[in-house]
């Protein structure tokens, strides 16, 4: 199986599968001496991992990650920083329950990945769906704390805004709320909607879709490329390849179709520190490819989990007409645990674009331009 590597300059290669012994990655292009602890890995993985609430799968995984490679202690100060070398980091899997899929091994889940793997390869995992399993996503979580690290005074944040047809009210929204709820909120009188939304949902034996919003903070204008290496066009391919997303816009999205060219415009101004001040985001931080410099913001669309209690109708991979129920631990919401990932795939994008950027042009910018004579 091939394209199991993401990025150029910053690169990361993820393996494993949901049911073997253990999942992890290997993060190329991290430049040297960048402090780099397991407790910087592990704070992001902790955010992402399984069993913390009854509104996600209660598989039961530490997600421990050992770095395996590319670090070295230094005598002098003590720091363990990267060396420039290969990154390999590695997570177990203690909590595997395949017999939990020995009932549905030949039938096709309706939604999942199983038979499309079946008729490309000839050959699935089903114990979990293999590596179609969001239990691959740890890996980009991993690889995304070393990606916070390049840009220097980058901030990446993200929050569940919709679950189901329900949305967030932007008024009350609160950044400090999203780490005190377990839907990744900043909207608090919503989250407590949730609970009893999703409580009802996951009773049902049924589940649900999320759209999550990332942004980031910090950016320096001037990364991506006008034509085959939009950082737009990265980043929506980054978004799109999470598990389950089945959408992605930025900046107004789609919303900027419903919108006036003087309404969806962002103009400008000069600032007191002789940058330009944009007055707008419709554009979410990325002009013809480019970032500008304002926060990049987008959203992705996460389709309700496919492993549900409601019988549904299907084949097998023997072609025979047959009806489904997953039994087993699943995510009621997998939007819920898509919002470290989003926040990771993010960083790395950006962490990628970063070096390629510095590679090319250096470390300055050609703005501003002198004026003519």
């Amino acid at each position: 199986m091939s394209f199991n590597s993401f990025g150029h300059l910053f690169r990361f290669t993820s393996f494993g599968e949901s049911h073997g012994p253990a999942i992890g990655c290997v993060v190329d292009g991290c430049p040297p001496r960048i402090p780099l602890q397991v407790a910087d890995i592990q704070r992001e993985l902790d955010r992402r991992r399984p069993g913390q609430s009854r509104f996600t799968t209660q598989r039961q995984e530490p997600d421990a990650v050992k770095i395996m490679s590319g670090v070295f202690t230094e005598e002098a100060t003590g720091r363990q920083l990267t060396t420039g070398t290969p990154i390999m980091l590695l997570i177990e899997n203690l909590d595997q329950r395949s017999r939990d899929y020995s009932e549905i091994k030949d039938k096709y889940r309706p939604g999942h990945a199983g038979y499309t793997y079946d008729v490309k390869y000839g050959i699935h995992d089903y114990r979990g769906g293999g590596r179609a399993s969001a239990r691959e996503t740890a890996a980009r979580v991993a690889a995304g704390a070393i990606a916070r690290k390049i840009v220097p005074g980058l901030n990446v944040r993200a929050a569940l805004i919709q679950m189901g047809p329900h949305k967030i009210d932007r008024a009350r929204w609160d950044w400090n709320e999203v780490g005190n709820n377990p839907f990744f909120c900043p909207d608090p009188v919503q989250a407590k909607f949730f609970e009893e939304y999703l409580d009802r949902i996951r009773k049902e034996g049924s589940s649900v879709g999320a759209v999550i919003e990332v942004v980031a903070d910090g950016v320096p204008a001037g990364l991506g490329a006008p034509v085959y290496a939009k950082l737009d066009g990265d980043l929506a391919g980054a978004l799109m390849g999470i598990n389950a997303v089945k959408g992605v816009e930025i900046g107004a999205g789609f919303a900027a179709a419903e919108l006036r060219g003087e309404d969806n415009a962002d103009e400008m101004r000069m600032g007191n520190d002789g940058k330009p001040v944009f007055l707008s985001n419709h554009a979410g931080g990325i002009l013809g490819g480019i970032s500008s410099g304002q926060p990049i913001v987008a959203r992705f669309a996460v389709k309700p989990t496919s492993s549900i209690l409601t019988p549904r109708k299907t084949v097998d991979r023997y072609g025979r007409d047959t009806d489904i129920v997953t039994k087993g631990r699943h995510d009621p919401c997998v939007g819920i645990r898509a919002v470290p990932i989003g926040e990771a795939m993010l960083a790395i994008v950006l962490a990628d674009h970063y070096l390629m950027h510095r590679a090319q042009v250096g470390e300055g910018t050609a703005w501003p331009f002198t004026p003519p004579a």
